[in-house]
């Protein structure tokens, strides 16, 4: 599979270590649909509680998460809706293609 055909949605989740220490879960998730979409967008974000959430939702409906503590705090700033920054498209990019050959192998 190419990154051309991909239609995926994925989860990507973290920590918060800046908040006191103590680790603060974050999830967010990312949609793209190489045919509707510039770039992939931002449809859920979450902490602590709401993440753990997400994340349960994710796995029930068989949804890849990756975890990356720097990717998840900087997608976690983007308003929901919101399209990735130029800056992230490298790094989006590099999981979306993991998660397509994972998928090719299945």
């Amino acid at each position: 599979m190419t990154i051309s055909t991909i239609n995926s949605l994925i989860l990507i989740c973290g920590c918060d270590n800046m908040k006191l220490n103590k680790g603060i879960k974050i999830a967010t998730a990312l949609k793209y649909n190489i045919d509707e979409d510039d770039a992939p967008k931002l449809i859920g974000k979450g902490k602590g509680k709401v993440a753990d959430k997400i994340l349960e939702t994710a796995k029930e409906n068989n949804i890849p998460i990756y975890k990356d503590d720097k990717l998840a705090k900087q997608l976690e700033n983007l308003e929901l809706g919101q399209s990735i920054p130029q800056e992230l498209y490298e790094a989006v990019a590099q999981i979306l293609i993991f998660v397509s050959d994972i998928d090719s192998k299945i």
